[in-house]
């Protein structure tokens, strides 16, 4: 089993920043690649970014590429979101996964472990 715990989220004003974090524990967590997720209200949840286990090869969704950035510390069996240029179509519960079970990454029936998930939400 693995566990997955989001924080960071919270309310911040458009063009801020904020850092989200997915502190991860059990016995699958190594050799996997680690992504996030964001699922706003009334809509499907949908793929932010990727990383692999290395940390060698990063991915992210076209509308956050260059704003967002994914990056990990295995010391710490973590993996973090820094946000900025923050926009009020970010405002979302952000989802930490781990595991992939391959086929389309950014599907999320492709990830089998989930966190609980943090809010974010941006004004305007």
């Amino acid at each position: 089993q693995v566990q997955l715990v989001e924080s960071g989220g919270g309310l911040v004003q458009a063009g801020g920043s904020l850092r989200l974090s997915c502190a991860a524990s059990g016995r699958t967590y190594s050799n996997s690649a680690m992504a996030w997720f964001r699922q706003a209200p009334g809509k499907e949840r949908e793929f932010v970014a990727r990383i692999t286990w290395g940390g060698g090869s990063t991915d992210y969704a076209d509308s956050v590429k260059g704003r967002f950035t994914i990056f990990k510390d295995n010391a710490k069996n973590a993996v973090y979101l820094q946000m900025t240029s923050l926009k009020p179509e970010d405002t979302a519960v952000y989802y930490c996964t781990t595991s992939w079970r391959g086929g389309n990454y950014k599907a999320p029936a492709s990830w089998y472990y989930w966190g609980q998930g943090t809010q974010v939400t941006v004004s305007s």
